[in-house]
């Protein structure tokens, strides 16, 4: 398991660094194909298709409206990145009211938590994990940018494992992560601001037309890691709450996309907000 776990997570850091440093028609594809898959996974652990093998209407509308809003967020960038976050408001607000026009023409067949959980899926998967894509595309720079995401993420979780084997004893979520220590929790967090500091140090600072300060830094990378935390908590209680063990098996040793990415998507939209705030694009 060890084994298939390290290839595997190799073979993620490869993929990842071919697309990011990519970009472009590459990142927009795979990175469509990963909101697709997170979706699924997510309607799947949520019961949206009750019992039923093949996919429920909630579930088919929420990949068709994925399309549509990679779709109009291209088009967007494409044109004028002031028009993205009109598309992205008009596809959101679009697909709620097609959820709700499901909910009602087909009533009783699918019960309002399904159709809830269908849209808290849609949002919760393709739209945060849209703010890679807005990151490395919406900014001269994104190409160094988006990597902030993955320290703040990845970089916090490993920093907060070291510091929590070393010194953790305080349980932070007994019920819900009883490995998780409030020590490993600092640490990630504290860990985070040191690596982000570090990389706006050598790398923003030096190859970019970006100068940021490393106290707004340093800021920056805490609060990416605590919210990355917070969504890796999310995610596995949703999976608590519906008894399951893994989102999927996409991911050997890892499982499916969620069970990686799920302190990447909402590490994303904060790294995406907090650069935004402090440059003039």
């Amino acid at each position: 398991m060890f084994r298939t776990r390290l290839l595997s997570g190799i073979a993620l850091v490869a993929i990842a660094l071919l697309v990011f440093l990519t970009g472009g028609a590459l990142m927009a594809v795979v990175l469509f194909g990963v909101s697709m898959a997170a979706y699924q996974e997510l309607t799947r652990a949520c019961k949206v298709r009750g019992e039923a093998v093949n996919p429920s209407a909630p579930v088919i509308l929420g990949l068709v409206m994925t399309l549509v809003y990679y779709g109009m967020i291209g088009l967007a960038l494409a044109r004028d990145m002031a028009l993205v976050y009109p598309a992205m408001m008009m596809v959101i607000v679009a697909a709620f009211l097609a959820f709700l026009f499901v909910y009602v023409f087909t009533f009783p067949k699918y019960h309002a938590n399904q159709i809830m959980a269908a849209m808290f899926s849609f949002f919760y998967g393709p739209v945060m994990l849209s703010f890679l894509y807005l990151l490395r595309e919406g900014f001269d720079d994104g190409i160094y940018l988006v990597w902030f995401v993955f320290l703040a993420s990845w970089g916090s979780d490993t920093c907060a494992y070291c510091v929590g084997v070393l010194i953790g004893k305080h349980k932070m979520t007994p019920k819900l992560s009883p490995k998780k220590s409030v020590e490993g929790a600092i640490g990630g967090v504290l860990g985070a601001a040191v690596l982000f500091v570090i990389y706006t140090h050598f790398v923003i600072n030096v190859y970019t037309g970006i100068t940021l300060a490393l106290p707004f830094a340093a800021v920056l990378g805490a609060a990416g890691a605590f919210v990355s935390m917070i969504g890796d908590l999310a995610a596995s209680a949703v999976k608590r709450d519906h008894e399951i063990k893994d989102y999927g098996k996409l991911i050997p040793g890892h499982g499916g996309i969620m069970d990686r990415f799920d302190s990447v998507i909402v590490a994303a939209p904060i790294v995406y907000i907090g650069i935004s705030l402090i440059t003039n694009y």
